[in-house]
Formats: C-alpha cells, structure tokens, sequence
C-alpha cells in the first residue's frame, strides 16, 4: 500500500481544501485525512484547535499522515478562508428553522459541473459533530451542500460526510481514465455502447429469435426481450464484440440443428 502513496496526485482546474470546523472527536479527524488521500485530495485545514493530534487521530489516518502534519490550523474565520476563492458550506439541516433563508442548496453530483470553469480554491466546510455551522458561518459561505438522506435521521457521521463529497468530486476525473496514471485502471467512465454495435446486437438478436421461434409475435418477443437484457447490463464495447461472437455462433447451431 505504501508505494502506491508514490504515484502522482490527480489534477482538477481547481484546488479543493477540506475545512473542519472545531470538530469534537479526534478519531473524526483522522478518518478524514483518510478520506482525503483515498480519493487524491491532501490539503485540510482545521479551525479551531490546539493542532495537536492524538494517537487515535493517527491511528484512524492510517497511511494518510502526511495529511496531518501538513494540516493548517486557524482560530478565527478570516484567516482560514483568506486565500480561498470560493466557500461552500454544508449542512443536513435543509429546510428548517430561520436558516432557509441563506440557503441555496448545492448537490454533490453537481459539482463537477458548477466548478468546472472555477479556479484557484475552494473550499468545502464541515460544522462540528452534532451541531453543524453557526448561522453566521453560513452566511460566510458562497454556497451551501447537503447530502440527500432520510429524513428520519439526516445528519451524517462526519467523516462519512466527507467521504461522499470527495468521492463526488473524483468522478469528475474518471472521463480521464486510461490516461492518467492517479485513475483506477478498472472504472469504465463510460458505458455508452457504440450505435453500431447496439444495432448489431438488435440485428443478431433478431436472427437468433428468428432461428428458435415459429410464430412471427414469438419472434419478436423474443428478439426485444434478448436485446434488452443485454443492453440493461450497458457491456462496453470489447464486452459487445464478444456477445456478438457469442449470439453468431448460438445462431449457426440452432440452424444447423433444425437443417
């Protein structure tokens, strides 16, 4: 696991910073910094504390130390967000209270989009656990975030919460994937079928229909069911040329077996 820490980090057109608001348990902290280093990202900043971290903090952070000791620490609101271009608060706290007013919420999926032309940083900010930003807080902030949850029970664990905003923002990279080396080799961004395959595997589909079924209505059944199981799985294009192959060579047989 530890060489992999060599290779580089990825690169978006702006530089993200993950903010915690006097956080209240220092496990929280090191699962964040964890969070960070899982999906590319290195600077946090903590407002609000001694700058101090526990062994816990440390132990939770695993392979992500590097996160703590470059970690800035600030006491006051100006001086932490001097440097950022862009504040984007978060809250669980929807549509409640007087705080409706200032709150014009932002959804993770959607930032990719919304910060796709931004530049320099932004930061995200993370309230402490069980109260969230002070209402003055958020009225510091650009915008607001909140994650989609049951209303039930809305407020997420703190790191739980940062795991999914950042996870969020590296989707944004996967369009990227196979040539960068800080993408996973595995994620297929995306599943969009070439049209010429997509008709070829209805084509095929048809002719196998047309080989195992006499009726032309069981024909045709046939043939719309077997496309649509195959397109609902959304193959790539390699997975295709081989169900293709493999819908070709079902059609000979059956053929051959009724010749």
């Amino acid at each position: 696991m530890g060489d992999n820490l060599k290779i580089p980090q990825p690169r978006w057109n702006c530089e993200l910073v993950i903010v915690l608001v006097e956080p209240k348990f220092e496990g929280n902290i090191g699962a964040v910094a964890r969070c960070l280093r899982n999906f590319g990202l290195h600077e946090l900043r903590i407002l609000r504390h001694d700058g101090n971290f526990t062994d816990e903090t440390r132990n939770r952070a695993k392979h992500a130390q590097s996160v703590l000791d470059d970690c800035l620490v600030h006491q006051d609101w100006d001086s932490c967000f001097e440097d950022i271009n862009l504040v984007i608060g978060t809250s669980g706290k929807r549509e409640m209270g007087d705080k409706v007013l200032f709150r014009h919420f932002l959804l993770p999926a959607e930032m990719g989009k919304r910060l796709s032309e931004v530049e320099g940083k932004v930061a995200i900010v993370f309230g402490p656990e069980g109260m969230g930003l002070a209402q003055d807080e958020l009225r510091a902030c650009d915008l607001m975030l909140t994650i989609p949850t049951w209303e039930g029970y809305p407020i997420l664990n703190l790191s739980h919460t940062v795991a999914i905003v950042c996870y969020e923002w590296f989707q944004t990279l996967l369009p990227k994937v196979g040539n960068d080396r800080a993408l996973p080799k595995t994620v297929h961004p995306e599943r969009i079928l070439n049209p010429d395959l997509k008709r070829q595997i209805r084509r095929r589909a048809k002719e196998i229909a047309d080989a195992s079924s006499k009726r032309d209505d069981q024909k045709t059944i046939t043939a719309d069911t077997l496309s649509r199981v195959i397109l609902r799985g959304m193959p790539t294009n390699d997975e295709a040329h081989s169900l293709l192959g493999i819908l070709d060579a079902a059609t000979k047989a059956m053929n051959g077996d009724q010749q």
